[in-house]
């Protein structure tokens, strides 16, 4: 069955992935390397992962299978959900596909190396309610496809 998987520690836009969950009786677990608070339901689940480089991505990637659906900002994440054959949004409802990985990954290698270099070039900017919306938008296209494809 569907389930969504939040990279959750710095997750943005976690109410509004409660909101669709709720709304098609979806599972989902929260990864985050510490406690947070959540909404006591049935379906959501928190999963604390030990601290370390990467474990978030880890258990994550360890456990999305195909047609599930991750939420994460995190393109290195993006790219390795992509090959275990799942659908992967970002905060802003951009999606994650095989087709604009490559030039995803190859952007934030620029920009790392640029920051590296010495260039202010500030962060990603705020998220706006716009952005908020196309998310939810987004994700429910996303669950729509796969529940169709599933039949």
């Amino acid at each position: 069955m569907l389930h969504v998987f939040v990279d959750a520690d710095a997750c943005a836009v976690k109410e509004e992935v409660y909101r669709v969950a709720r709304r098609y009786g979806l599972e989902v677990t929260l990864v985050a390397n510490s406690w947070m608070r959540i909404p006591n339901e049935t379906w959501l689940r928190l999963q604390v992962v030990a601290e370390g480089f990467d474990a978030a991505d880890d258990w994550i990637v360890g456990h999305v299978g195909t047609d599930d659906v991750v939420v994460t900002a995190d393109i290195p994440l993006a790219s390795r959900c992509l090959k275990e054959g799942a659908k992967v949004l970002g905060p802003t409802g951009k999606p994650f596909t095989e087709d604009n990985i490559g030039g995803v990954v190859a952007t934030r290698d620029l920009l790392s190396e640029l920051r590296g270099a010495g260039e202010n070039l500030g962060g990603p900017p705020p998220l706006q309610q716009r952005d908020r919306s196309r998310f939810l938008q987004r994700l429910d296209e996303v669950i729509q496809s796969i529940r169709r494809r599933q039949g």
